[in-house]
């Protein structure tokens, strides 16, 4: 039999906020430390947008990287997939914003609402496109500004997140591409982590509780999930590709907080080598952390033709995933 044909990551790319916000300066802001900050999440630094930084704009320059990478052009996309929380309009989707921003006039695009799964979602949506045609050039994206929706009075949420993109072309092909993919969801926990919507204008619908579209989270109880959640994930594909921890070249987990990736290494035996860590430098970016990350690793040489690439993400839900890719 011929190998089944699955997606293929043609090019990564990233784009980030030019504006980095220290820890240093966040104790001006918020009661807070530099110490405090770093013993209890890894982040030193984060990015914040500013005008002309909207989340759609992020994520067109994600893609035109992506698109550089593999040496195509907007015209080339045959789908945009985008994963995000926090577009910077309600409707139209990001996605049509991005595919407007590229000039991709030949793709069809919408969002993903997965919160920091979004781009494990849209990657494992793209592999199923490809399966029934092959030839479609997919870009995946995750982009947010979160710097939009954080309450900036609350230091346990204010400190951990940032604004940036990360996108990947894929496409199908023959000996490389997802080699499994486990995904879930567990909406009963929503209100461990969650963020309101505007306000509505039908009196009948709404919510009195609501005290602004920003995130709100019990911390301690999405740590103790997470770390669960994301290891059993990662246990789940690896037994569904019939594969070990050893067998993998590189993880990348979602940038969430280097408590939960160091409980993650721990549970699942790993060495710390085999992990991509750049919390520090860019705080929590939701639906974007792992294609950052991703592109990164790829532009650093981190990843071979033939290597096993494993992802896993955690999010608002609580929705969770983890996917393994032959590069």
């Amino acid at each position: 039999m011929p190998p089944s044909k699955h997606s293929f990551v043609l090019g990564t790319g990233s784009c980030l906020p030019k504006r980095v916000l220290s820890n240093a300066e966040l104790e001006s802001m918020v009661d807070t430390s530099d110490e405090w900050i770093t013993t209890r999440t890894g982040i030193k630094t984060r990015r914040i947008a500013s005008s002309g930084e909207e989340t759609s704009k992020l994520a067109a320059g994600a893609a035109y990287q992506a698109l550089a990478m593999a040496g195509l052009t907007p015209e080339d996309i045959d789908i945009i997939l985008l994963g995000t929380v926090s577009s910077e309009m309600s409707m139209p989707s990001c996605a049509c914003l991005v595919q407007k921003e590229l000039g991709a006039v030949n793709a069809f695009a919408y969002d993903l609402n997965a919160a920091c799964s979004g781009f494990l979602y849209g990657l494992d949506m793209a592999d199923a496109y490809l399966k029934r045609d092959p030839s479609l050039k997919i870009m995946v994206i995750g982009a947010e500004t979160l710097s939009s929706r954080v309450d900036w009075q609350d230091r346990n949420t204010c400190v951990l997140f940032g604004d940036g993109a990360g996108a990947c072309l894929v496409t199908g092909g023959e000996h490389s591409g997802v080699v499994a993919s486990k995904m879930f969801s567990d909406g009963r926990l929503y209100d461990l982590l969650s963020m309101d919507s505007a306000k509505g204008m039908n009196p009948d619908l709404s919510n009195f509780h609501n005290q602004g579209s920003y995130i709100t989270m019990t911390g301690r109880d999405v740590f103790r999930y997470a770390v669960r959640a994301m290891a059993g994930a990662v246990e789940q594909v690896l037994a569904t590709a019939g594969l070990t921890a050893a067998d993998i070249a590189l993880i990348i987990p979602h940038q969430a907080n280097i408590r939960i990736i160091n409980s993650l290494i721990e549970r699942l035996g790993v060495a710390s080598e085999k992990i991509y860590v750049n919390i520090d430098k860019y705080g929590n970016t939701s639906a974007a952390s792992i294609p950052i990350a991703l592109d990164e690793a790829n532009r650093e040489g981190r990843l071979r033709q033939g290597d096993l690439l494993l992802c896993c993400a955690f999010g608002s839900g609580f929705t969770w995933g983890a996917s393994i890719i032959r590069w």
